[in-house]
């Protein structure tokens, strides 16, 4: 397991970087929009060329940060059932999850997206809006944001396995995030707290 494990530290450790990056184009889009927005305003002027730009670095944004939105255990989760379960049968669910459905969703949608990509490529394929932008290189960021969550996939099947041997800390739970068992143990505490100052301040009465 040794080598898979660096291997996802590999992996993981370039999907943090490509998110880390890719979240200055939020920025970028929040200083287009509205600069766009000014000078449609005080000029009667705005371009095609600034709206498109705006939808690809969304598209940025939503595709490229889709791997390391997944290392971080952020996609959503419907855990009502799956939270019943004990550790280790969620870990079983996830890796057939990743298995069956992650994967090959990612094969998918790579394999259908990349002949729409090199056609764009080929032809110089241009927005049909006047003084639009040329087409391919945000068709690129389909096949290319799969990739990398294909990539993060990879990493969490592999991380989830080393679980089930005991070789690595629970995989799923959220960076920085507390456990339930932790939040109960801390409103309990609370609660404790809150009650024994109640106590004194009537004892004192």
């Amino acid at each position: 397991m040794s080598p898979l494990l660096s291997l996802s530290r590999l992996i993981d450790k370039f999907n943090e970087f490509v998110g880390r990056w890719v979240a200055w184009l939020v920025l970028a889009a929040v200083l287009i929009s509205a600069g766009n927005a000014i000078v449609r305003k005080l000029f009667n002027y705005s371009s095609n060329a600034l709206l498109e730009i705006q939808w690809y670095l969304f598209a940025g944004v939503f595709l490229l940060a889709a791997g390391y939105t997944l290392m971080r255990q952020e996609h959503v989760r419907i855990d009502v059932i799956l939270g019943r379960f004990s550790k280790r049968t969620q870990i079983w669910i996830d890796i057939f999850g990743i298995c069956c459905f992650l994967i090959p969703f990612v094969v998918v949608i790579i394999d259908l997206s990349m002949p729409l990509v090199l056609k764009a490529f080929h032809t110089g394929e241009m927005s049909s809006n006047a003084g639009g932008l040329i087409r391919w290189p945000v068709f690129a960021l389909l096949p290319l944001g799969f990739v990398f969550l294909g990539a993060q996939g990879i990493s969490e099947l592999i991380k989830r396995v080393a679980f089930l041997k005991g070789l690595v800390p629970d995989p799923t739970r959220k960076h920085g995030a507390k456990t339930p068992e932790e939040e109960l143990a801390e409103f309990l505490l609370q609660k404790e707290v809150a009650a024994r100052e109640l106590a004194a301040q009537g004892a004192k009465q």
